[in-house]
C-alpha cells in the first residue's frame, strides 16, 4: 500500500506541473479531435517547416558569401550545425504529446530564429581562427552526436517523440543544447559584435527555458522520470 501511495503522489505532482500546459495528441490517439482542427494543425506544421528552410537559405547566402570573401571557417561550421536542424525537422517523427502553449511557441521561435539572423562582423576575431574553428568543431561534433542519437525523435516544439537515453544522453539530458552553446561562443569570438552577442544570448536563454518546458511534457512519461533520476544534469555537467 505504501508503494502505491508514493506512485500516486508522483503522478499527482506531474499532473499539477503540466496543468498549465496546452497539450494535444495526434488524431489517432485523441479520437475526438475534429478533422478541421487536424488540417489546421498540419498546415501550421508545414508552414513552420517552410519558414525554417527559408531562414536557413538566408543564412546560407549570408555566411557563404562571407566565407568566399574572408575564408573564415567558423561561420561554415555554424551553418553545418543548422543544416542538421533543417534535415531532421523536415523528416521528424509525429509526436505522441506536444506542448502548443503560447509560452512554448514564443520560446521555440526565439531559440530557432537566433542563428539564422547573425551577421559576419567587420571587427577582428577576439582570438585566432584556429581556436574558434577548433571550439566550433567540438560543438558541432556534440550536436551531431546528440542528433544522431535522437534521429527522427528530434523536434522543435516541446513534445514527446519517444524517450532517448543512449549516446550523449547518458551524461546530460540535453546534449544538443550544450553543442549549440559551444558553437555560439565560438561564432561570437570569431565575429564580435553587439548584435551577434545579443541575438545568440537571447537564443540560448530561450533554449534553456524551452528545455524546462520539454521536460515538463516528457515527465508525464514514467520512463522519462526514471531517466531523470539516472541523469542529474540537464546541459552542463556539474553546473546545470
Amino acid at each position: 500500500m505504501k508503494t502505491v501511495a508514493i506512485a500516486d503522489v508522483s503522478e499527482a505532482r506531474v499532473a499539477a506541473g503540466t496543468a498549465a500546459i496546452s497539450l494535444d495528441v495526434p488524431h489517432a490517439q485523441a479520437g475526438a479531435t475534429g478533422a478541421a482542427e487536424v488540417r489546421t494543425r498540419d498546415l501550421a506544421d508545414s508552414a513552420a517547416r517552410i519558414a525554417i528552410v527559408a531562414l536557413f537559405s538566408l543564412m546560407v547566402m549570408r555566411l557563404g558569401e562571407n566565407f568566399l570573401e574572408t575564408g573564415r571557417l567558423t561561420g561554415l561550421l555554424l551553418l553545418a550545425s543548422e543544416a542538421i536542424v533543417v534535415v531532421l525537422t523536415v523528416f521528424r517523427r509525429a509526436p505522441m504529446i506536444v506542448d502548443r502553449s503560447m509560452r512554448a511557441r514564443v520560446l521555440t521561435t526565439m531559440a530557432m530564429i537566433g542563428p539564422p539572423i547573425v551577421a559576419p562582423a567587420a571587427a577582428a576575431s577576439l582570438v585566432g581562427e584556429a581556436v574558434t574553428v577548433s571550439v566550433s568543431a567540438v560543438g558541432l561534433l556534440v550536436i551531431i552526436a546528440g542528433k544522431m542519437s535522437l534521429g527522427r525523435s528530434f523536434g522543435l516544439m516541446p513534445a514527446n517523440r519517444g524517450i532517448v537515453s543512449s549516446g550523449l544522453y547518458r551524461f546530460v539530458r540535453h546534449p544538443i543544447y550544450l553543442g549549440y552553446f559551444i558553437t555560439h561562443i565560438a561564432f561570437v569570438a570569431a565575429n564580435p559584435s553587439l548584435w551577434n552577442l545579443i541575438v545568440l544570448l537571447a537564443a540560448d536563454v530561450a533554449q534553456i527555458a524551452r528545455a524546462l518546458c520539454e521536460e515538463r511534457v516528457l515527465a508525464m512519461d514514467p520512463a522519462y522520470r526514471e531517466y531523470q533520476a539516472r541523469v542529474r544534469w540537464r546541459v552542463v555537467p556539474g553546473v546545470f
